[in-house]
């Protein structure tokens, strides 16, 4: 016959489980520690604090107004040459941006930095939320560091542009 008595706190009482765990009993503990509050302890499984809704609001449109410019500035990139005869025009350039092949892979790899930089943005601002910590710095500091790493992208072939190194030079003859 096996022995049938409950275990370590399924029907024992307080001063039960308080023997089995090497504690002395309620009554021999001195006032001041008795009446003391139990320390709060929070379960393994609860929710994070909730970080102010301010915060959250500013990263949410942080981040939606991030994406919008990926998108846009991406889909520029993808059409690289367009795109740097535009930005030579603004700046007077005469002629026509003609470095079509490190155009066409600059310009996409600077496009796919953007979306990862913005993914990774995301990712580290939903987790700084979710544990309750203020996260509306993160999408300003990602897209700065994003725009570097694109700008440098974009830079590559812009100056190895013919039309672009004989601006350049006659701005800095000046």
């Amino acid at each position: 016959m096996t022995d049938q008595r409950p275990q370590y706190g399924e029907i024992a009482t307080l001063e039960e489980q308080r023997k089995a765990a090497g504690l002395p009993p309620l009554d021999e503990m001195p006032p001041a520690l008795a009446a003391a509050p139990a320390p709060e302890v929070v379960p393994a499984g609860a929710a994070p604090a909730r970080p102010r809704p301010v915060d959250r609001f500013i990263t949410i449109a942080l981040l939606a107004y991030g994406l919008v410019n990926v998108v846009v500035t991406g889909m520029s990139y993808l059409d690289f040459p367009t795109a740097m005869n535009q930005m030579m025009s603004v700046l007077g350039v005469d002629g026509e941006f003609t470095n079509f092949a490190q155009g066409k892979v600059w310009g996409t790899v600077a496009a796919i930095v953007l979306a990862a930089g913005w993914s990774l943005t995301a990712y580290f601002s939903i987790r700084r939320l979710r544990s309750g910590k203020a996260s509306w710095w993160v999408p300003l500091a990602g897209a700065a560091v994003t725009l570097l790493a694109a700008s440098i992208c974009a830079a590559i072939p812009l100056m190895n542009d013919p039309a672009f190194i004989d601006f350049v030079a006659k701005t800095a003859s000046q």
